[in-house]
């Protein structure tokens, strides 16, 4: 059964040389395995492999987000790291920070070099 199967995630990248730059250096991701041209990389016991196509960065909706403990700390980390936040005009709710609380969590959103939306989240 599925519900039993362990999930990984997929990240598209349309070249991988730049988009292992932005995850390993900037964001701090080790590889775990290499094949078929990607590359596995393992978060909290889930994993995520990165693979090459074309259409990377052409969803309109987060590809991926990382449960953190404490979202502000991510944020001025990855800061400082050089990743750019996104900033979003969502009716009813302002962005402090690169963050939005607003449904139970306070999440921040951010692209990679491949222009994947990802997000980190902290349930409130």
């Amino acid at each position: 059964m599925l519900k039993n199967a362990p999930i990984r995630a997929y990240i598209p990248a349309s070249d991988i040389a730049r988009a292992r730059k932005f995850y390993e250096e900037l964001i701090g991701l080790e590889p775990k395995a290499e094949y078929a041209g990607g590359v596995v990389y393992e978060c909290g016991g889930a994993e995520v492999f990165m693979y090459p196509t074309p259409s990377a960065g052409t969803s309109k909706a987060s590809q991926a987000f990382w449960q953190v403990r404490d979202v502000e700390a991510e944020v001025t980390e990855l800061k400082a790291r050089g990743v750019k936040f996104e900033q979003y005009d969502f009716p009813g709710v302002t962005m402090k920070n690169s963050i939005v609380t607003a449904g139970g969590a306070k999440t921040a959103w951010f692209k990679d070099t491949e222009g994947n939306i990802l997000a980190i989240a902290q349930r409130l």
